[in-house]
Formats: structure tokens, sequence, C-alpha cells
């Protein structure tokens, strides 16, 4: 039996997402799918991402997996990876492009205007790199990992939430802008934990235990 779903949608590299899970839980089945019936039996979904919001709905909808996509972030452990986080939203200004709309709010590309560092200098978009994450609530997915730990990020967009207390986790590009987002079953993140060390191991490894619902399981 599946443990865990990983979304395969041709897009994005969904193989070293089912590596860092095999690597923190050896004993777990882990299907790399874009069989929308694999998604729906799954217990637990990661829904991992690269590339173009555009091409992620539009291949997303070819395959058939959006209601299952759907249907596993209202009743499951759920966790989004960048576009995966981002199509959670309603709308992208990438391609002025409609989302799930699971989750109110709107993604956003970086400002030009702003995007310089304290020193003044200009910074590169797309954004690729380590970078701090201030965790901005206690959540079990953050268990065992210190406040403004480094992650790997690789994107050009961010979501703006429609809801402050949707967001979870906070990093600083230019901006300020929201790297992680949870409601409920839901965690999302714009980084990628496959490329971020220890952190992003204990990050999976969290998401394998979590049992939304229970208590002190935000």
């Amino acid at each position: 039996m599946t443990d865990v779903a990983v979304v395969d949608y041709g897009m994005s590299n969904v193989r070293s997402v089912a590596l860092a899970i095999k690597h923190v839980a050896p004993h777990f089945e882990v299907a790399v799918t874009s069989d929308a019936r694999v998604v729906a039996r799954a217990p637990r979904v990661v829904f991992p991402g690269q590339g173009a919001m555009p091409d992620c709905m539009r291949e997303m909808e070819a395959r058939g997996l959006r209601d299952a996509v759907l249907d596993a972030a209202r009743g499951k452990p759920f966790l989004g990876i960048c576009i995966g986080l981002q199509m959670l939203f309603e709308a992208s200004d990438e391609g002025d492009t409609r989302g799930l709309a699971f989750l109110p709010g709107r993604v956003r590309r970086f400002p030009a205007e702003r995007m310089v560092d304290a020193r003044g200098g200009k910074l590169k978009v797309p954004h690729m790199g380590w970078n701090e994450v201030r965790q901005t609530v206690r959540h079990p997915l953050w268990e065992g990992i210190p406040q403004d730990d480094r992650f790997y990020f690789v994107h050009s967009y961010y979501p703006e939430p429609g809801e402050r207390e949707l967001t979870a986790g906070e990093s600083l590009y230019g901006v300020r802008f929201t790297c992680a987002a949870a409601r409920g079953n839901v965690f999302a993140v714009q980084f990628h934990p496959e490329r971020s060390g220890a952190a992003g191991l204990k990050l999976y490894s969290n998401f394998l235990a979590w049992q939304p619902g229970q208590p002190g399981a935000a």
C-alpha cells in the first residue's frame, strides 16, 4: 500500500523529492504518480513543483489531477513545494493564471524597484540560493528546526496570502515575503526541502509523522 503519493505532472524534479522521503523513512512506500486514483487512495500527498504556474495548471488539468489534488488538500496531510505552494492560491501574476483557490490570496512577482540588498546592491531575479526562514507560528513541521535556519530557494514569484494567519514562515529578499503557509492539514513552502540539507530532511520527517487534528498538531 502506498504511504505517500508524490504528484508527478511532468514538470518537477519528483525523483529527488521521493529519494529525500525514502531517506528519512525507508520503510514508507512512496509512489511517484500522475494517476489521480493513486493520489486519491494515498494517506499523505506531496505536490512538488518547479517551472511556470501556467504550465503547472495546464498539465494538472490535462492529466486529470485537479480534483484529486484538491480533495487531498481538503482532507489529508498535504505538503506543497514551490509551485505546489503557489497553485493553492486564487491567482498568479505569472500569465494572470487562475490557481486552485484553495487558499485566499494572489501570487506576486518580486518587484523590480525593490530588488536591492541592505548595502544597495542589486538583487537578481530569479532568487536562487540559501535564505533564512523566520518561523511565524509554532507548527509540528517546524519541530526541531532552529529559528532562522536556511533553506534553498529557486523562484521569481511568491504568495501574498489574503489572510495573515495563513503565513507560517517568512523570508527576506528585497521584500519580506511569505515562504510557508499552513491551514489545517495543509503545509506548503516556497523553498525546496530536498535541496536544503539537514533542515529540509527534518521537515520531511516531521511531515511523515504529522497527525493533523490531534491535540498539539496544528
